[in-house]
């Protein structure tokens, strides 16, 4: 049996398989499904389809039972393709929520000037096992690689930058200017 493409439904559907068949910009994949349509539509059959495609008779006809089945809905491609996300957006968002929260290792000071911590065994800076160990302790099934890629994806820092360089006590004093440089530098000159 012969397969071609069912003609147009109206005008307009027309003018977007041609208008896509003959686009330099649109997307390859989409250009092809349009041209296999156009190509269909002028005569040629299946076979000699897919030798001025460079491409089987098989995605020839399938694309063609698409288009006549969905018209131009047929020529997109499907969605829901490849494997699925294991956690949700909010266990995701929750694992996001972790590095705001105070490490329950930190040391703090209490009002009568002692440092404690809320969980004296805790890590006292979020690393990337803390933050998987922390979200496996709230029930959420993640491993240390998965909560890197989904703080890189947010672009959120999970660890506090150089703690040497601040202090909170009071009488601490700042390192003053850096030395000049031993050598000075010769101003350039124009030649």
């Amino acid at each position: 049996m012969v397969l071609w493409a069912r003609p147009g439904r109206d005008e307009d559907e027309r003018a977007v398989v041609r208008r896509l068949s003959r686009a330099r910009k649109a997307p390859r994949d989409a250009v092809m499904r349009a041209r296999m349509i156009e190509l269909s539509r002028s005569g040629l059959r299946v076979p000699a389809i897919a030798v001025e495609l460079d491409c089987s008779q098989k995605t020839v006809r399938c694309w063609l039972h698409r288009f006549n089945r969905s018209g131009l809905q047929g020529l997109e491609d499907l969605g829901g393709q490849g494997r699925k996300r294991r956690i949700t957006e909010e266990e995701r968002s929750r694992i996001i929520s972790l590095v705001k929260t105070v490490p329950p290792g930190r040391l703090r000071w209490q009002p009568v000037g002692e440092l404690w911590a809320f969980d004296e065994s805790g890590p006292p800076e979020w690393t990337l096992d803390c933050l998987a160990a922390a979200a496996r302790a709230e029930g959420i099934e993640v491993g240390r690689s998965q909560v890197r890629r989904i703080l890189l994806a947010e672009g959120v820092r999970w660890r506090r930058t150089r703690s040497w360089m601040r202090s909170k006590d009071p009488d601490f004093v700042p390192k003053g200017q850096g030395s000049p440089a031993s050598t000075r530098t010769r101003p350039t000159t124009r030649r």
